[in-house]
C-alpha cells in the first residue's frame, strides 16, 4: 500500500475541472484488508476518509480534506459464475476494461451508461444509468457487494445477507462505506441495432410515448436554440453484426462529435452570439445511421469535448412538459447554450435513494461547455426540474439540500438511520454529504 502525504501539488481535481480538494494524504491500498486498515488508521488519527475514482462526478461527493483512497490496485475480475450468470469485480475497475473482459468471456451487462471511463465503484455510488424501458441503471444490475464499514469490517450484502444494508448500499453515495467489490448480473453476449436518425423537436415530444412504448433503449439530443433532435433506437438485434465502418466511425464520433465540436464550443466561448446559427449547423451535421454490434459498442460513445453537467430525473409521465417548459424558458432568454440536452428513460426500481426509486423516470441533462458560465442557465433548468419533483443526478451540478430529499425520496428517512448505525462519528463525512444527507 503506498501513502502520500499531499503537498503543494497534492491538490485532486475532478475530470470537469469545477471541483478540487487538498487531502492531508492519498492511500492506494492493494488490498481489501489495506484499505480496511487505512479506515481505522485514519479514525486514529481524527481524520474523514473518501474514495475517488476517475473524478466524472460535478459535485464534490468525492472530495476530502482528510484521507483520500484511490482504488486503482484493486482492479481486475475475482470470479464469473456461469450457473447464477454473475461477475464479481474488485471496485476500482474502469467500466472500459470490464466490458471488454466480459466480451471476452462472451458476457455482457444488459445495460449501460453511454460513457465507460469511471470505475465501477463510483458509477454505482452516484447512480450512473443508461436509458432503457425495462432495464434499469448500473446499480439495478447488483447481486451484491462488499463494503468496508466505518469500523474496518467487511461486509458482504445481498439480498439475502444484509438485505437492508443492500437496498441502500448499491447507490451509497460514499455515506455507508467503501465499495471493494460488486457483483453484477450479466448474460450472455448479444448484438444491439442502433438506428440514429434527425427528428423535429416538437414530433420527439408528440410521440414521445410511443417511441419509448416502442424501443428497448430510446435517447435523444435537443439543441437548444433550434427545433432540431437526434434520436437513438436501441433494440436487440439477431444479426450479423455489421459496425460503424472505421473511417465512418472516426469522422462522426471523432470529428464531428468531439474535434468539430469542440472548435464549435471554442468559437461559441469567444462569440457567444454565434451559437445559435452554430447551433443550427450542429444539429444538421450527423446524418441518420444504422448499425449493428456488441452492447458496450452501442452503448457508450467516445466524450472527449469537457463539460460541466446538471441532469435531473422527472417522473416519465411529466417529461414533456418538463421539456416544453426548458424549451420555452432558452427561448425568452438570452441565454446561448451551445451543447445539447440529452434526454433518457429508466424504470422504477428498489434501490434507496436511486433517482429511479419507486417510479418509472427520464432524465434530462443540461450541459455547458467547460469554461463558460454555467449558473444562470443552470438555475433556470433546476427551477422547472424541481417544480415537477426533479431528482438530481447525485454525481450532477445541483444546489438541493437534505430537506428537499427528504420530501422527493420517500425512503430518505430509511437511507439516513441506516447511516447513523453504519457510520455514527461521520467517518465518511464531507461537506457534500453534510448538504444532501444533512449533518
Amino acid at each position: 500500500m503506498s501513502t502520500t502525504v499531499s503537498g503543494k501539488n497534492g491538490t485532486w481535481r475532478n475530470w470537469g475541472g469545477n471541483v478540487s480538494a487538498r487531502p492531508a494524504r492519498e492511500v492506494t491500498p492493494a488490498s481489501v484488508d489495506e484499505l480496511a486498515e487505512a479506515v481505522r488508521k485514519a479514525a486514529e488519527d481524527g481524520l474523514k476518509v473518501k474514495a475517488v475514482g476517475t473524478g466524472h462526478s460535478f459535485t464534490s461527493i468525492a472530495a476530502t480534506d482528510g484521507v483520500l483512497i484511490r482504488p486503482q490496485l484493486l482492479t481486475g475480475i475475482r470470479t464469473i459464475d456461469r450457473e447464477a450468470m454473475t461477475v464479481t469485480v474488485e471496485a476500482g475497475t474502469p467500466l472500459k476494461r470490464l466490458n471488454v473482459a466480459l466480451a471476452r468471456e462472451g458476457l455482457s451487462l444488459t445495460n449501460m451508461g453511454d460513457i465507460m471511463e469511471q470505475t465501477v465503484s463510483g458509477a454505482i455510488s452516484t447512480g450512473t444509468h443508461g436509458t432503457g424501458r425495462e432495464s434499469g441503471s448500473i446499480a439495478a444490475q447488483i447481486k451484491a457487494l462488499e463494503l468496508v464499514t466505518a469500523d474496518g469490517l467487511v461486509l458482504t450484502c445481498s439480498e439475502k445477507e444484509n438485505p437492508e444494508i443492500f437496498a441502500a448500499a448499491r447507490i451509497g453515495l460514499g455515506a455507508l462505506g467503501i465499495v471493494t467489490a460488486i457483483t453484477f448480473a450479466v448474460e450472455p453476449i448479444f448484438l444491439l441495432t442502433a438506428r440514429e436518425e434527425p427528428m423535429p423537436f416538437v414530433k420527439v415530444l408528440a410521440d414521445f410515448d410511443e417511441l419509448w412504448a416502442e424501443n428497448e433503449h430510446f435517447e435523444f439530443y435537443w439543441f437548444p436554440h433550434t427545433g432540431n433532435t437526434n434520436t437513438k433506437r436501441n433494440n436487440r438485434s439477431a444479426g450479423p453484426e455489421k459496425p460503424v465502418p472505421q473511417l465512418q466511425s472516426w469522422f462522426e464520433d471523432e470529428f464531428l462529435s468531439n474535434g468539430v465540436f469542440q472548435v464549435a464550443n471554442w468559437v461559441g466561448r469567444a462569440a457567444p452570439a454565434t451559437i445559435p446559427a452554430i447551433a443550427q449547423i450542429s444539429s444538421k451535421a450527423l446524418s441518420a445511421r444504422t448499425y449493428t454490434d456488441i452492447p458496450y459498442k452501442v452503448f457508450t460513445s467516445p466524450r472527449r469535448v469537457r463539460f460541466v453537467e446538471m441532469e435531473y430525473a422527472v417522473p416519465r409521465e411529466a417529461v414533456v412538459e418538463t421539456l416544453r417548459e426548458l424549451k420555452a424558458m432558452v427561448d425568452r432568454s438570452s441565454l446561448r447554450i451551445s451543447f445539447p440536452v440529452e434526454v433518457r428513460t429508466a424504470p422504477a426500481d428498489d434501490i434507496t435513494l436511486s433517482t429511479a426509486s419507486g417510479r418509472d423516470s427520464a432524465y434530462i441533462a443540461v450541459h455547458m461547455f467547460q469554461g463558460t458560465p454555467y449558473q444562470a442557465y443552470f438555475t433556470a433548468a433546476e427551477r422547472i426540474f424541481t417544480a415537477h419533483e426533479g431528482r438530481p443526478h447525485w454525481g450532477k451540478v445541483h444546489t438541493r439540500d437534505a430537506e428537499y430529499f427528504s420530501r422527493v425520496y420517500p425512503r430518505f428517512g430509511e437511507f439516513t438511520e441506516l447511516r447513523d448505525r453504519l457510520d455514527p462519528d461521520r467517518r465518511f463525512q464531507n461537506d457534500y454529504l453534510r448538504r444532501v444527507l444533512g449533518a
